[in-house]
């Protein structure tokens, strides 16, 4: 260990950025063996580290680093896989230069330990190898049911099923993965990958129960009679607009119905409406690793050219810099110090455009903070044939909450205690659902976290 004066940090091999814009490929190649032990071996073995803290979940990281420069697979395997309900989807959508990575001692002066890499390196070779995660072999007579089969319900459920509860889920789209299979593009993500540890779940005892909504399909009160307890993780999807005139025009379109609609195109789903980007100029306003997604997307679908419109400067970007990176060298357009005004339509309520303003950055006279303003006279319009709002998401309204005592704050996120169960006896929460729109790992720390709150309930 400790190599890192030596030996300086590598990233994964991308595609050829000519070839991988013309599918849905994941552009990134899984290390090699070899390449991953020497990665690895770059850890100075921190006595308090940093990436352990960086990290929401926090994983062993530096002991399934020092297992991988030891080439002990298995055990970093056991390790990663400890507190983590699928760390090969970890390794590939975390921020890792804004958590673990982040926090590397490394980071400054030497360049981070690679360790999303490793993280996917370490699981697609042990999943090579005949290696599996391990479930309890023997059930107890316990058994919740998981609103949602997105991030936070699949976390839950892996930890439960680690204990012998018996797991049914309940979701309204035809695969499981919510985010993971709908709204996160397959070049970041192969939905094999997902596909794969829904298989394991079911193979632990898991029961899905795809394209049920609850509320509609089954009542709420139908799982609080059925089962000893409820794990509500249905996310936050609804998107958010820019309240400016001509919203609703056609072919103006929120970023996660977009990708939702794209991605089950290719999977040959059926949707209410085919969205067709293809050879027309695509303006996508924000600059969140969402309006990445959409950018990347619609570069893959074919458009015409590709702008991405934000109203601060690149470092300020609030997503991962390296979707960043990808999407200029994909070729898309950017231009920050821009806000929308108005949306331009023709007589057929057509958009035909975006009007924008330039904005500045101001430090404020109290708080000190950076605030934006716009600059006066600065209006100039932007030619679009297509424009995508990725500007956030806020909780869906779901009427079976109120008629339980589920309780909410203004904000419509599900009000939770310390142990993430709700206002309602034996209901818990977890995921964007409760703390609002945030991260993948977030929503798995939520559900595992929600799911040893369970378990400690049930089994007393």
């Amino acid at each position: 260990m400790q190599k890192f004066v030596d030996i300086v940090r590598v990233d994964a091999k991308k595609r050829d950025v000519v070839e991988r814009i013309k599918d849905f490929d994941e552009i990134y190649e899984v290390f090699a063996p070899i390449k991953s032990s020497e990665q690895s071996v770059r850890c100075i073995q921190c006595g308090d580290p940093y990436c352990h803290d960086g990290c929401p979940l926090h994983n062993l990281i530096p002991q399934w680093l020092s297992a991988t420069a030891s080439k002990d697979l298995e055990l970093a395997f056991m390790l990663s896989n400890e507190f983590s309900p699928f760390p090969e989807v970890m390794g590939r959508v975390c921020p890792h230069d804004r958590l673990c990575e982040g926090a590397c001692t490394l980071n400054d002066g030497y360049g981070a330990i690679t360790i999303g890499s490793i993280e996917t390196f370490i699981n697609e070779e042990g999943f090579k190898k005949g290696l599996k995660p391990k479930f309890a072999e023997e059930k107890s007579n316990k058994k919740v049911a998981i609103v949602g089969a997105g991030p936070a319900g699949l976390s839950c459920a892996t930890f439960l099923l680690r204990y012998g509860i018996n797991v049914e889920v309940f979701d309204k789209q035809l695969r499981a993965g919510g985010l993971l299979t709908y709204g996160i593009p397959g070049f970041k993500l192969d939905k094999n990958i997902v596909a794969r540890r829904v298989k394991l779940l079911e193979e632990a005892g898991c029961v899905f129960h795809q394209n049920v909504e609850v509320g509609k399909d089954v009542t709420f009160e139908e799982l609080l009679e059925n089962f000893d307890s409820v794990f509500i993780g249905v996310g936050a999807t609804k998107g958010k607009k820019a309240s400016i005139a001509n919203e609703d025009a056609q072919n103006v379109y929120l970023a996660m119905d977009f990708l939702t609609n794209i991605q089950k195109n290719i999977f040959g789903e059926k949707t209410a409406k085919i969205i067709d980007v293809k050879d027309k100029n695509v303006v996508v306003v924000g600059g969140g690793d969402t309006a990445m997604d959409c950018v990347r997307t619609s570069l893959r679908e074919k458009a015409k050219s590709v702008k991405c419109l934000y109203r601060r400067d690149a470092s300020n970007m609030p997503g991962s810099k390296k979707e960043y990176i990808n999407a200029k060298e994909e070729g898309v357009e950017f231009e920050f110090y821009v806000a929308p005004k108005n949306l331009i339509t023709n007589d057929k309520s057509e958009v035909v455009g975006i009007e924008m303003v330039k904005t500045k950055l101001s430090i404020g006279e109290n708080d000190g903070k950076q605030k934006i303003e716009e600059v006066v006279g600065s209006n100039f319009n932007i030619e679009a044939d297509v424009v995508i709002f990725a500007l956030g998401f806020d909780t869906q309204e779901y009427s079976f909450l109120a008629s339980n005592g589920i309780e909410t704050d203004k904000w419509g996120q599900i009000l939770v205690d310390e142990n993430y169960e709700t206002t309602k006896t034996g209901v818990y929460a977890g995921g964007d659902c409760q703390r609002g729109a945030d991260l993948v790992v977030t929503a798995v720390r939520d559900g595992r976290d929600a799911a040893r709150a369970i378990i400690k309930k049930l089994l007393k």
